[in-house]
């Protein structure tokens, strides 16, 4: 007669066959599959971040993000200051001069624009960078000082001047051409134009905008004109920004791109047209759109919110959706250790903690596929290889320890189902949360429906 098991034996037993303790087995593995996913995520925002300094690199060199601000018209003019005081018992008046500026903004400004842009590659990465023809069509009024109670006779009519700010300008290919009544006037660069345009919403910093100068040459207010033309070849890397100066703006951009990203405080006034080679798209804004003053004196104006423009995004961004991919890494684990674990129940199996281990591993290491790959070729292809790669790799380790062909072809076939899955929730932003919910909703339900005849307690 058989000696009946010890106490450790049937504890052993209890272990082994136990649905508890293998489901705890499983948890405890997630967790641990934590750290390694976290280490995959970093390493995609530091490559990311690499990606962005070489893009910095190469505008610095060619040159940077460009805004553009103006014409504005600039009239100095003699301001007199009387005061008085008292010295000794007796009133005494003074009298000071300086010399302050009037600025002028258009009453109606048109601007063309045309954008060729240009791909620059350092080693796998890439950065966008654009020529750009612009001409601006400007109309002023004649300055009008008696607002301000200044005569005539105190104003310089001599040195009027035109400015107009660029943010960068290194971007400037040629001589900037102003011309009014048949006549071309010259342009020189100036430090500052006597605006400031925030460089940061968040930090509440501001800089004096930089630019050109042009000299009118107007001799009295008799030969004061009302409209000039100005054109400029211009370079710059990813946004070109316009400021709607005029009391009525109008902006019409065109360019040799497909997926244009239109940013800033304004849209376009009519849907952008694009197509898989250029774009189109207009803008009309009003004086009462923006959140500065038609003219003022002497002080800087702020010029900030309410620019806006274009930015030259790359057709895919691998990182981001790298990214966005390696935040349903967890996910993926879950739902594979899931799966496993109802093969293992209905097959009657035994799968070691330890193959769960590798299989979790394979599953970690299928972002640094796609991460390395999609630099290379691309995130669709790079998703593609490595998803197949991965499914091979874990379907022939399954067959090594489920033995029958038909378990391992369902569990192949809802890896294929879950990459899948994510796939097409990286791909539709718009739609990914209903998308998620309802698919999840759905894996669940076919799970319990497949684990409905299984017997959790044995009788």
């Amino acid at each position: 007669m058989d000696p009946s098991p010890s106490l450790v034996d049937r504890f052993n037993t209890w272990l082994k066959e136990s649905v508890m303790i293998k489901l705890l087995s499983i948890g405890f593995l997630i967790l641990l599959l934590l750290i390694p996913s976290a280490w995959i995520q970093s390493l995609m925002e530091e490559r990311q971040a690499r990606s962005r300094e070489v893009v910095s690199e190469i505008s610095s060199k060619w040159a940077h993000s460009q805004t553009l601000v103006g014409p504005v018209l600039v009239v100095p003019f003699t301001h007199i200051e009387k005061t008085k005081r008292w010295e000794k018992g007796i009133l005494v008046e003074e009298v000071s001069e300086t010399v302050q500026r009037a600025y002028f903004l258009p009453e109606w400004l048109l601007v063309s624009s045309s954008l060729q842009p240009h791909v620059r590659h350092r080693g796998i990465f890439d950065a966008v960078v654009y020529d750009a023809q612009v001409e601006m069509k400007a109309t002023f009024g004649t300055p009008d000082f008696s607002r301000w109670n200044i005569p005539d006779g105190q104003v310089h009519w001599k040195e009027a001047a035109l400015v107009t700010g660029i943010s960068d300008l290194r971007g400037i290919s040629e001589n900037p051409v102003i011309e009014s009544a048949a006549k071309t006037y010259p342009s020189e660069p100036i430090n500052s134009i006597g605006v400031t345009l925030y460089s940061s919403q968040a930090d509440g910093q501001h800089s004096s905008m930089q630019g050109v100068s042009t000299a009118l040459g107007w001799q009295s207010k008799s030969d004061v004109f009302d409209t000039l033309t100005m054109q400029l070849q211009l370079k710059g890397s990813e946004t070109l920004y316009f400021v709607p100066v005029g009391k009525t703006t109008e902006v019409q951009m065109t360019g040799k791109w497909s997926s244009p990203s239109f940013e800033g405080s304004l849209l376009p006034a009519q849907e952008p047209e694009i197509t898989d080679t250029d774009f189109s798209a207009r803008w009309k804004v009003l004086s009462f759109n923006r959140p500065f003053a038609q003219q003022w004196l002497n002080q800087e104006q702020h010029l900030g919110g309410s620019s806006f423009g274009v930015r030259l995004d790359l057709p895919a961004d691998q990182y981001q959706k790298s990214i966005r991919t390696a935040k349903y890494g967890q996910l993926i684990i879950i739902l594979a250790f899931t799966a496993l674990f109802l093969v293992e129940i209905a097959g009657k199996v035994r799968i070691h903690p330890f193959q769960y281990i590798l299989i979790g591993f394979a599953l970690i290491i299928y972002y640094t596929l796609l991460l390395s790959i999609s630099e290379h070729f691309g995130f669709d292809r790079a998703y593609a290889i490595a998803s197949v790669s991965t499914i091979t790799l874990v379907g022939l380790y399954a067959v090594t320890f489920l033995q029958k062909r038909p378990l391992v072809v369902l569990f192949s076939a809802l890896m294929c189902v879950f990459y899948g899955f994510i796939f097409v929730i990286v791909q539709a932003q718009d739609y990914s949360l209903l998308i998620g919910s309802v698919g999840l909703f759905l894996i669940v339900a076919a799970m319990m429906y497949f684990s409905r005849s299984i017997k959790w307690y044995r009788d």
